[in-house]
């Protein structure tokens, strides 16, 4: 997500990493925040919790002190509010993943080829009334491809895009290595923002603490980590997915019993809220809210530092997987609704097949490859997220480990704190997150290069890369990328995820369902989203507040 992450890195919902996957400088995270803040007072400009003035309240149950740059974020909340604060030249449906024409006027129709041109939109203007122009688009894209510029958004382009041209103030350009029709969809990654802002010194640094300023349906009126960000209409907004709440305000309520109180009971304070306790949901439902859920990768993984032994051994972080009972997980932790991992993508995948190495409850296989590998008296620290769902699992993690011989240790913290001990390269040896790669996309490239690519920074959190397996993999990956014929290219992904699989060095345990609940009589046109946050570009108001 950074709730993953990655928030994580998202991660992570990171939803996770702050700085997302890519850089991860544990910088920058800061309670006041440049000209984007206006005080402390936010968390009460609601308009009253039943949208009053127009407002519509929604809780977030991730944390929205991650990195707000567009090219750098994996947290939920920054990018959910980021789909409504900026545009890509296409943006992609929030369920369907379909791309459609945002400040570009059209899709390209042929897919086929190494050139596509794109019309920006007559009339987009950013937040501050500068017009939208070629200049913009170029900036973001150089930005993304700029080798000197590690950025998480350059895991997602640059292995096929191989730069972006201005043909004249109101078209661009995308010159690709070689056809790949999958790009079209990535484009939405790839926000556009304002040369004239974000050129300026220090203005990145500002965009990882919230300064946003876009051409989208909203423009940001406060930002205070921890607590709140607060949205209006932007009046003069031309595009294709017109803000319908005049006002929004954006609570951030990692604890879970008070993101339910939140919402709950006849005075609720908000409309609707994510991330709900899966043993929440009846008690929503008799309370007359709707509760939806969405199945996708969002999954609780574990990371090995693979420079810690005894996991630099596979057969250790292999017997560490087979001891975990996942079906009690499901049944205990996530009340249902979850299914043990089977490979690193989930079952509704398109390109899913169950791995060669699936990790089913083994305890007796587990203390064999123990035994194989040599080690005894296993004492293992599991540094964790804190996210709700995440400490639910952790019991069954250690009773698990436990029962196999290996003393555990839970250690859940904030986050940010988790993965600041990542990016400052602390010693450590399991951290067990949350992650949905769902969040940018569902190809499955995308998907595991956002875990897998050589500098990337998973990879560096794992000292797994230099590698000799990882290297092979790494290739195999290009390789893939690379492969014109659809078929070959799936056969290729799900033999390298076998790899991954077998290799156990950042895996998921279990891919589970988010549930969103929102107030009916309030709300009309959501959808439950199969990766953290909302998106309300197509909801509005059942009677005018």
């Amino acid at each position: 997500m950074r709730d993953v992450t990655p928030d994580v890195p998202a991660p992570h919902r990171r939803s996770f990493l702050k700085y997302s996957g890519a850089l991860g400088a544990a910088a920058a995270i800061s309670s006041s925040l440049s000209a984007c803040s206006s005080g402390p007072e936010s968390t009460n400009d609601t308009g009253g919790g039943r949208g009053g003035n127009g407002t519509l309240t929604a809780v977030i149950g991730y944390g929205n002190d991650g990195s707000w740059d567009p090219t750098q974020t994996a947290s939920a909340f920054c990018m959910a509010a980021n789909n409504h604060i900026y545009e890509g030249l296409l943006d992609t449906d929030p369920i369907s993943r379909e791309p459609y024409a945002a400040l570009a006027t059209e899709v390209p129709s042929d897919l086929t080829g190494t050139s596509w041109k794109f019309t920006l939109r007559a009339g987009a203007t950013f937040h501050d009334g500068k017009p939208v122009t070629a200049d913009d688009v170029v900036f973001v894209f150089d930005r993304i491809l700029d080798p000197d510029t590690q950025t998480l958004a350059k895991g997602f382009f640059v292995s096929w895009l191989k730069e972006v041209r201005k043909i004249d103030a109101q078209n661009v350009e995308l010159v690709l290595k070689f056809p790949f029709p999958e790009g079209v969809s990535r484009l939405t990654l790839a926000k556009i923002m304002p040369k004239h802002v974000f050129s300026r010194p220090g203005a990145w640094e500002d965009a990882i603490r919230g300064k946003a300023i876009g051409s989208g349906p909203y423009r940001q009126t406060a930002h205070h980590p921890k607590s709140n960000t607060t949205f209006e209409a932007y009046a003069d907004y031309n595009g294709p997915r017109k803000p319908a709440f005049k006002k929004m305000n954006w609570l951030t309520i990692v604890d879970a019993s008070s993101r339910v109180a939140k919402i709950s009971g006849a005075s609720a304070g908000s409309q609707i809220a994510d991330n709900i306790p899966y043993a929440n949901i009846a008690q929503l439902e008799k309370g007359g809210l709707t509760v939806k859920g969405g199945s996708g990768m969002n999954n609780l993984f574990l990371m090995f530092n693979t420079r810690h032994k005894p996991f630099d051994d596979v057969r250790v972080r292999q017997a560490l997987h087979y001891a975990i009972d996942t079906e009690k997980m499901v049944e205990v932790a996530l009340k249902g609704h979850g299914t043990p991992s089977t490979s690193f993508l989930n079952e509704a995948n398109p390109t899913y097949r169950r791995a060669k190495t699936v990790y089913d409850y083994d305890p007796d296989k587990a203390k064999r490859l123990l035994k194989e590998a040599g080690v005894s008296g296993l004492k293992v620290d599991i540094l964790a997220v804190n996210v709700s769902w995440i400490v639910d699992c952790l019991p069954t993690i250690k009773s698990s480990w436990d029962a196999i011989g290996v003393e555990t240790t839970l250690s859940p913290q904030e986050t940010t704190a988790v993965f600041t001990k990542m990016d400052q390269k602390q010693d450590y040896q399991v951290v067990a997150a949350a992650s949905n790669p769902n969040q940018f996309g569902l190809d499955a490239d995308l998907i595991m290069r956002y875990n897998y690519t050589a500098t990337n920074l998973w990879m560096q959190y794992t000292r797994w890369a230099d590698n000799s397996v990882a290297k092979q993999l790494f290739k195999d990956m290009d390789q893939a990328t690379r492969e014109p014929n659809a078929e070959k290219k799936k056969a290729m992904i799900q033999d390298y995820v076998d790899v991954v699989a077998e290799q156990a060095v950042l895996y998921p345990v279990v891919h589970t369902e988010l549930m969103t609940a929102w107030d009916p009589k309030r709300l009309a046109g959501i959808r439950a989203q199969p990766y953290p946050g909302i998106n309300l570009l197509q909801a509005k108001w059942v009677q005018s507040p």
